[in-house]
């Protein structure tokens, strides 16, 4: 596909030149006594320029939205291969910069290169023709516009360098602007830290980045101004100058003329595309920056098996984990573990703030792997290098986490057969949860997610009930109900899913509820203080 683009555009740009190549002649040996098989040849070349033109743009449009397209689903799906623990290390900010700003900046260039193409192609088949005009002439222009456009490389070479320096600052904005949308609420309630954060924070980033990117700009500015100037500096040199140093006919002069007028066009084109380019190849160094930050991380995967109904036993045997706190500029270490859960248990995991409660919840499940000791399920130690079987691990687990996400369908609970089924049970879950007089469940989709946080974790709840696994982690779940649905899901919802055999593992500060527990474990500074039965 990609050489026949690039063949019908090399034969539009021969057409065109061939085009204006007929103009110079009738001009040359007047339009009255130009013969008729000229007109017609003027119309045979309109006819294959321009059919030739919308073949190859209509391909490499095709081809380049393609690439796009496989860019994003790449890129998305090595994020979401990747390892927990690699991914907190390089900030949502960074990924989001990427996945938007500079997938953005490469879609804006790959939008231009069916046009830069053909306009490319119109290029060289004028050289071609200038070249049959007369090689001696080319070969003085063509030097002369050699020693000119090399002195554009260090203006492009800057404005690259101080793009580059931009993006580096989007990574730092975005970070901005994730406060602004996540930390609304809390920058509404005080004045004094709203301005700080605006004159400290964001004005700052922003102005940088502004500065960086309009030095830039102008750099690739001052390239295209200059660029206008090298061509009209070569049709003067052409008009007055090549006269006086070769002797040169009149159809060759106004052919030499004509060409680099019409050239003017695709030239300027080329160059206004600089920018747009500039800015691409800035991205993609950042794309490629990232992936080679994810590549050691990510495990190619096949399709998991289901979630094992029968289980006996997940132990966790000196397991150890280390992570560093930015805001402490301190390691935190926790374990060694030893822990054991088996079907039909309810187990309270508590401690204070900071007691390492949550790592040890995404060690259990997966989602981090230990630095020292092992995880076993079923007798059979996890390898943490085996993609295949650490994801078959994590299928076996329903988590709704402090900061979950909510989606508002049944996202990948859509399996045809069962659709009747499932939104069944979602409906007669509604009503439990209490739900079912504010949404509505329609083919698979949610009516509405726009919920108190209370009522949002209830909806989350309903979506971990329909997936069904063996093991269940709630990260102070009940932290946002009112206290009637709170009792509720202590009291009858957790035992009624062990009553089904399931495991629950419940993160909590609610102490009064502690006794309805098979087994409370107590962590403090990263260690099993105690447990309970």
């Amino acid at each position: 596909m990609m050489a026949l683009a690039i063949s019908t555009g090399f034969l539009s740009g021969g057409s065109t030149a061939g085009l204006i190549a007929l103009i110079s002649r009738s001009l040359a040996q007047g339009i009255n006594s130009s013969p008729n098989s000229l007109a017609w040849s003027f119309v045979a070349l309109a006819i294959v320029a321009l059919t030739t033109s919308i073949i190859s743009q209509f391909i490499l449009i095709s081809l380049a939205q393609q690439s796009i397209f496989r860019l994003r689903l790449s890129l998305s799906r090595q994020i979401l291969a990747t390892d927990l623990a690699d991914l907190e290390k390089l900030g949502a900010s960074r990924l989001l910069a990427s996945l938007t700003d500079d997938i953005q900046a490469v879609a804006d260039a790959v939008r231009l290169i069916p046009f830069l193409c053909i306009d490319l192609a119109i290029v060289a088949g004028c050289l071609l023709y200038i070249i049959w005009l007369s090689w001696q002439v080319f070969f003085l222009v063509f030097l002369l516009m050699i020693l000119a456009l090399s002195s554009c490389q260090w203006l492009l070479h800057r404005g690259r360098k101080y793009l580059a320096r931009a993006r580096e600052e989007q990574d730092r904005l975005f970070a901005d602007f994730r406060a602004i949308s996540d930390g609304t609420k809390e920058l509404k309630l005080s004045y004094q830290r709203r301005e700080a954060f605006l004159t400290e924070d964001l004005e700052p980033a922003a102005a940088t980045s502004r500065y960086y990117n309009t030095r830039g700009l102008t750099m690739f500015a001052a390239t295209s101004s200059w660029g206008k100037l090298i061509f009209f500096f070569a049709v003067g040199f052409v008009l007055f100058a090549l006269p006086k140093l070769v002797t040169l006919n009149l159809q060759t002069l106004s052919g030499y003329v004509l060409t680099f007028t019409y050239l003017m066009l695709p030239m300027e084109n080329l160059i206004a595309s600089l920018p747009v380019l500039g800015r691409a190849g800035v991205a993609i160094d950042k794309i490629e920056s990232l992936n080679l930050s994810l590549t050691n991380s990510v495990k190619p995967t096949a399709a998991p098996p289901a979630a094992q109904a029968q289980w006996q036993e997940l132990k966790l045997k000196q397991v150890t984990y280390t992570y560093h706190i930015e805001q402490e500029d301190r390691q935190f270490v926790l374990g060694p573990i030893d822990l054991t859960l088996h079907p039909g248990e309810i187990v309270f995991i508590v401690g204070g703030n900071g007691s390492g409660k949550s790592t040890l919840a995404k060690l259990i499940l997966g989602l981090y792997a230990p630095e020292s000791g092992a995880i076993y399920w079923n007798g059979q130690p996890l390898d943490a290098d085996d993609a295949q079987q650490s994801e078959a691990y994590r299928q076996q687990f329903s988590a709704i986490f402090t900061d979950f996400y909510l989606f508002d369908r049944l996202i990948g609970l859509n399996d045809s057969q069962l659709q009747t089924q499932l939104e069944a049970q979602a409906q007669a879950y509604l009503r439990q949860l209490q739900l079912d007089h504010k949404v509505t469940l329609e083919q698979g989709k949610f009516s509405t997610t726009a919920l108190s946080q209370g009522q949002r974790k209830r909806l989350a709840l309903l979506l971990a009930y329909l997936e069904d696994r063996p093991i269940y982690l709630f990260d102070e779940w009940a932290a946002d109900q009112d206290p009637e649905f709170k009792h509720l899901f202590y009291t009858q919802l957790l035992p009624q899913l062990r009553d089904q055999g399931k495991t629950i593992l419940v993160i909590s500060h609610d102490d009064h509820y502690f006794h309805l527990g098979d087994r409370l474990i107590k962590l403090n500074y990263g260690q099993i203080e105690y447990t309970q039965e």
